[in-house]
């Protein structure tokens, strides 16, 4: 039977590894330091707000192709409110409680 690898372990092999960028500022980390280990992958808080903050603003959402396709990447023949049960007129209650 193969050995398995936990995750503690690839942590282990990885900072014992040579220094590596940091994916915002390009800064090379030394995996030893203490501020690689709590603001992993970053080399400061300083970098690790900047990704929130790009993550929060949509920097990193991915590109719509349509708004009307579906999954399949063909276009919907229905109206809206006969899609949506809750939308008035649409299939359903209305979005009425009985």
């Amino acid at each position: 039977m193969a050995s398995r690898t936990s995750k503690s372990d690839a942590s282990v092999a990885e900072d014992a590894g040579a220094q590596r960028p940091c994916p915002i500022c390009g800064t090379l980390i030394d995996p030893a330091s203490a501020s690689a280990r709590t603001y992993r992958p970053f080399c400061s808080r300083a970098c690790a707000d900047i990704d929130l903050l790009r993550w929060l603003r949509g920097a990193y959402a991915i590109p719509s192709t349509g708004a009307d396709e579906d999954e399949d990447g063909e276009a919907s023949q229905e109206p809206m409110a006969a899609r949506d049960p809750s939308a008035p007129g649409g299939r359903g209650n209305g979005g009425e409680t009985h």
